[in-house]
C-alpha cells in the first residue's frame, strides 16, 4: 500500500504517533474519549528521557485525578527501577556487579529478564538489550564517534543477554562477562505494562510508544502515524481501543560522524548501529511485547522483518518512503504491513478512505501490487 498525507480531520500535533500536545520522539496520540459519561483529565509531565502525556479517564474529575497520580507513580517508579542514568536503580546495580558475583535481585527483575531472553532466542538475536558496551563504543549517548575495529570487537565482546545467568526462588542475576543492559528497547513497554495492572481507564504516551487501558469507547483513541522522514506530515490514522502500539526508527537521536549518518539504534548480531529510512509500527496487547518487537523487527529490516511477523502473526507495518513523483511533489510511503495488522488496522482504513472520497480523497487500486494510493 502507498499513501501520501491525508487531510487532516484533526489537528494532531507533530511526530511519528501525533497527538493533541506538541510531543518529542516517534509515537502520540489524540487524547480525546468517546466513552459516555466519564470525565477524561490529562497531565504532561517529563520522563524515561521524553516528554509524555498521561490521560485518564473516570466517572468524575476527582476520581480520574486520583487515577492520574497512580499512573504517573507508577510510571515514576519503574523509571526509578529501570533507568541507567540513576546510580541507585535496579538495573545500574547489576551492570556494576562484579562479574561471575550474583546479585540478589527482586523477582520482577528475574522474570522480566528470562522473558527478555526469550525474545532474543526468537529474534535470532536482532533484539537484544545487552548492548551497553557497544552503546558506550560508538558514545551514542554522546555526539557519537567512529570507534576503531578492535573498539567494536571488544564491546562486541562484552555483549549479549547470554552473558547473563538468571536464578529463581530466590531471583539472583550473574554477569559471567562484563555486560551491561540498556532498557531503551524494553523500558517502556515494562513501564506501560505496569501501568496496565493499576486497573484504570485511559491514555498513556511516552514519545515512542502508545498504549490504552480499561474501558474505552467502541471507537478507540485516534493514533496518527507520520511520514518516516517527514515527521509534521500525518501519514494514516488508525483507532486503538486495546493494547499498545510502539515505532522504532531513525529520529532526531541519530548522530553524524565524520559525514556519515549513525543510528541510535544498534544490530547486536554485528555490533554496528544502522542507518535505515524506514519506520517500523508494531501493536500488541502487552506493551512489552510492541516495545521488544519493534525495535527487533527494525534491526531485521522490512524483508526479513515482515515474513519473521507474519510468521509468529506479529501485526506490524513497515513505513518505506517513495521518491516524490514527477507530477505530485508531496511525499509518500509504502505500508508493508503482516496479515495481522491489515486485518486490524488497515481494512477498516480502506473503508474510511473510500467513504472520504466527497472530502477530496481519492482511491486508487494498483492491480499488479496490490497497493493503494491516497492521493
Amino acid at each position: 500500500m502507498t499513501y501520501a498525507p491525508r487531510p487532516r480531520w484533526t489537528r494532531l500535533g507533530r511526530a511519528a504517533l501525533v497527538s493533541s500536545a506538541v510531543l518529542a520522539a516517534w509515537a502520540w496520540a489524540s487524547l480525546s474519549a468517546e466513552v459516555p459519561t466519564q470525565r477524561a483529565v490529562e497531565r504532561n509531565v517529563y520522563l524515561m528521557g521524553t516528554r509524555a502525556t498521561l490521560t485518564a479517564s473516570a466517572s468524575s474529575r476527582t476520581a480520574a485525578v486520583e487515577d492520574l497520580d497512580q499512573m504517573l507513580a507508577t510510571l515514576e517508579l519503574a523509571e526509578a527501577e529501570l533507568s541507567t542514568w540513576r546510580a541507585g536503580s535496579v538495573l545500574s546495580r547489576l551492570n556494576r556487579q562484579p562479574v561471575d558475583h550474583a546479585m540478589d535481585a527482586p523477582d520482577w527483575l528475574c522474570g522480566l529478564l528470562s522473558e527478555l531472553m526469550s525474545w532474543n532466542e526468537l529474534t535470532a538475536g536482532a533484539f537484544d538489550p545487552g548492548v551497553g558496551s557497544l552503546i558506550d563504543a560508538w558514545d551514542l549517548r554522546g555526539d557519537g564517534r567512529k570507534p576503531s575495529r578492535e573498539a567494536v570487537a571488544s564491546a562486541h565482546a562484552r555483549t549479549g543477554l547470554r552473558n547473563l545467568s538468571v536464578r529463581d526462588n530466590p531471583c539472583s542475576v550473574t554477569r559471567r562477562v562484563d555486560v551491561t543492559i540498556d532498557a531503551g528497547g524494553f523500558g517502556k513497554g515494562f513501564a506501560l505494562d505496569r501501568v496496565a495492572e493499576l486497573g484504570t481507564s485511559g491514555l498513556v504516551d511516552l514519545g515512542g510508544q502508545v498504549a490504552v487501558f480499561g474501558r474505552n469507547s467502541t471507537s478507540g483513541w485516534p493514533v496518527t502515524i507520520a511520514h518516516p522522514q517527514r515527521r509534521e506530515l500525518p501519514v494514516i490514522e488508525i483507532r486503538l481501543s486495546a493494547g499498545s502500539l510502539a515505532v522504532s526508527g531513525g529520529s532526531e537521536r541519530d548522530r553524524e560522524v565524520e559525514g556519515k549518518r549513525v543510528g541510535h539504534i544498534l544490530d547486536p548480531r554485528t555490533g554496528r548501529p544502522i542507518s535505515r529510512e524506514i519506520a517500523v509500527a508494531v501493536w500488541h496487547e502487552r506493551a512489552l511485547v510492541a516495545d521488544v518487537l519493534a525495535t527487533g523487527l527494525y534491526v531485521m529490516g522490512e524483508d526479513k522483518g515482515r515474513a519473521w511477523a507474519d510468521a509468529m502473526n506479529v501485526a506490524a507495518c513497515f513505513l518505506i518512503p517513495n521518491g516524490p513523483s514527477e507530477s505530485d511533489q508531496v511525499p509518500t510511503v509504502t505500508l508493508s504491513a503482516t496479515r495481522a495488522f491489515r486485518s486490524m488496522f488497515l481494512d477498516a482504513l480502506q473503508t474510511d478512505v473510500r467513504e472520504s472520497v466527497g472530502r477530496r480523497n481519492e482511491w486508487v487500486e494498483d492491480v499488479e501490487e496490490h497497493e493503494r494510493r491516497i492521493r
